[in-house]
């Protein structure tokens, strides 16, 4: 039973699997049909509700911080009185601070998802309520609220339009100087895309440790149309509207009243505990958040769009819900990856009302619902090998791999399809 659950996590799972041998066509399903399904109690905010959920974040985080400082103690009384060696000790200690740092990188990134909620006025139907809570939480783990919040509404605007999308848009065959698909031999792409495991290790690594910080510093993966400099910390970016501008400097006072309070902090206890007990949480929280937003948007059988068959809908549908960190997942991260999907549908809608969403919409979107079972570490793996570039044309494409091949093929009459529009 051991040997089975473990070949699991190195399998993909059924899901996907049926999405590679079944041709792509868009969904002929309208968003008004979608609409319809979903019962109009979910749309309502609860106020106290949310304040509740927000609360049980803090408080959690709270309890999990107080109970790391009881590690490098606990460990030296555990040891004199079970008599452990220092080596034991040592491993004891260590086993203890290797599960704070995964229990608050998980609840530290629950904190980013509720201030993400906030962000899409999902919490209360008072607009300063959700922004009081979204900038509290999101500027103590140094998120610029104001700034995310606008490149992140732009995203659910044009989700998967390669002309207008904002996030993890794919790069071209011209981006990466390959010859024309016709021409082009096998080592050509090799050239350009073959990796050693280790060199795509190394790769997957950065992006989990510090692709949030580079993105938000260099606009990485966001759409190329902006230049060269594009950040999230510059008031007059080319990412903002003027009327934005006041936020962006909102965010950045609060990014830097904190970077404050942390230094003060580290003056007090100590490098050491700095690391131990903030820095580390705070890398694996922008581990999840990096993991589940790219997953969400970046698989080889998902279609992108360009703007002759883009619309909304079909955007929203080309997501993919992942039952991230199982019932841990829905607890914390509040449902953002379970229900991504029915998110970018309705992103109104109070994240605890959401898998009723998705169970509503699943409905009515049949197969044209994506969800993929496979572990979300062998997913991460599959897309870096997986979804390398895009040709420059066409108006419904699918990532092709390091050998220049898609995984997913449209069917015949998928471009015959009309755009529907109706709300």
């Amino acid at each position: 039973m051991f040997s089975l659950n473990v070949a699991s996590l190195f399998r993909d799972g059924p899901e996907y699997i049926k999405r590679t041998q079944t041709p792509f066509k868009p969904t002929k399903v309208t968003l008004a049909e979608v609409h319809a399904v979903v019962p109009k109690h979910l749309h309502e905010k609860n106020t106290l509700k949310a304040l509740f959920y927000v609360m049980r974040d803090i408080i959690s985080a709270v309890i999990v911080y107080k109970l790391g400082w009881q590690i490098d103690p606990f460990s030296h009384q555990l040891a004199q009185f079970l008599g452990l060696s220092s080596t034991l000790e040592f491993v004891a200690k260590w086993s203890l601070w290797a599960l704070y740092w995964h229990v608050q990188g998980v609840i530290l990134a629950g904190w980013w998802c509720m201030a993400h909620e906030a962000g899409h006025g999902s919490l209360s139907n008072h607009s300063w309520i959700n922004h009081v809570i979204g900038y509290t939480m999101h500027t103590f783990i140094l998120v610029p609220y104001y700034a995310w919040r606008s490149t992140h509404h732009a995203h659910h605007k044009a989700t998967m339009s390669i002309e207008r999308d904002e996030n993890f848009v794919p790069r071209t065959r011209t981006d990466y100087g390959l010859p024309p698909e016709s021409s082009a031999h096998i080592s050509d792409y090799h050239e350009v895309f073959e990796e050693t495991p280790i060199y795509t290790l190394g790769r997957m690594l950065f992006m989990q440790a510090l692709g949030w910080q580079y993105y938000l510093l260099t606009n990485v993966m966001g759409n190329p149309m902006y230049p060269a400099g594009t950040n999230h910390f510059q008031p007059s970016s080319p990412l903002f509207k003027p009327h934005e501008r006041n936020g962006i400097i909102a965010s950045n006072i609060g990014l830097s009243v904190m970077s404050s309070i942390l230094y003060l902090w580290t003056k007090k206890v100590g490098f050491s505990y700095f690391i131990k007990l903030y820095f580390v949480p705070y890398l694996l929280a922008n581990h999840w958040i990096v993991m589940l937003t790219y997953l969400h948007h970046s698989d080889p059988t998902i279609a992108h769009y360009r703007n002759k068959q883009w619309s909304f809908l079909r955007g929203a549908v080309s997501t993919v819900d992942r039952p991230l960190l199982g019932w841990a997942g829905r607890f914390f991260l509040h449902n953002v990856s379970h229900d991504h999907v029915a998110h970018h549908l309705f992103s109104s809608i109070p994240f605890y009302n959401q898998p009723q969403v998705t169970e509503a919409i699943k409905k009515v979107l049949k197969d044209d619902h994506n969800y993929d079972s496979t572990n979300t570490f062998r997913a991460l793996y599959r897309t870096f090998t997986q979804c390398c570039f895009i040709e420059d044309d066409g108006d419904i494409v699918f990532y092709k791999n390091r050998d220049g091949k898609a995984i997913r093929v449209l069917a015949p009459d998928a471009l015959d399809n009309p755009i529907k529009k109706s709300i």
